[in-house]
């Protein structure tokens, strides 16, 4: 589980590519101080497995279901990506709940400075967007951030420049894709209730005999 503030920002060292799969080399720094063999990363908001360590770098495996479903497959060497270790039981909670399991991608289809603040317009699928709501949570690329309005193919969100300074987000460009991951209590929302709508209404047992056998 991770919290979707960045722990800092890596880089693509090198990939290693198979035939359905990938292995991705980063680099980084301060997620050395602790980092183990199996440990979890969230890569731009996915979460993989350190298969491998050696100095400042990691290797990491990347499936095909992993490449098709988020924006790994455009990683390059030299790309810069965002880092974050799995929530120590004792951490703080910063953000929000993130899984690293990103629901799709989306494109960002504006970016727009108004002083100190840069808003940013995502546009995704309908599926994705069913999820997201004004002043709720989403993972952009692992960051979470607040979302501010929401229109029927897009959302927007505010970055402040702590984010700016400290993650990718600002480094991409218009066109570009990012990884979204949303808020899973709306998942749970929806499942609750899908369920709750194809269940046949229950007869009440509770009767005037059942509280009388039962010595009420």
């Amino acid at each position: 589980m991770f919290t979707g503030i960045v722990e800092e920002v890596g880089t693509v060292a090198k990939i290693m590519q198979g035939q359905n799969s990938s292995i991705l080399s980063i680099r980084g720094d301060r997620i050395f101080e602790d980092l183990r063999l199996g440990d979890s990363v969230a890569v731009n908001g996915v979460c993989l497995t350190v298969s491998k360590l050696a100095g400042q770098s990691f290797d990491a495996d990347t499936t095909s279901e992993t490449l098709a479903r988020t924006s790994l497959g455009a990683l390059r060497a030299g790309s810069f990506v965002n880092l974050e270790r799995a929530m120590a039981a004792n951490g703080r909670f910063g953000g929000h709940i993130v899984t690293g399991h990103v629901d799709g991608t989306g494109i960002i289809s504006m970016i727009r400075r108004d002083g100190k603040t840069v808003w940013v317009t995502i546009t995704a699928d309908s599926n994705i967007l069913k999820y997201v709501v004004e002043k709720g949570s989403i993972a952009v690329d692992g960051i979470s951030l607040t979302v501010a309005s929401t229109t029927q193919d897009s959302f927007s969100v505010a970055v402040i420049p702590h984010t700016e300074r400290s993650t990718t987000l600002l480094t991409k460009s218009q066109g570009e894709a990012v990884n979204l991951e949303c808020d899973m209590i709306g998942k749970y929302v929806e499942r609750f209730i899908t369920r709750m709508q194809k269940n046949e209404p229950q007869r009440c047992i509770i009767t005037e005999e059942y509280l009388s056998k039962s010595g009420f």
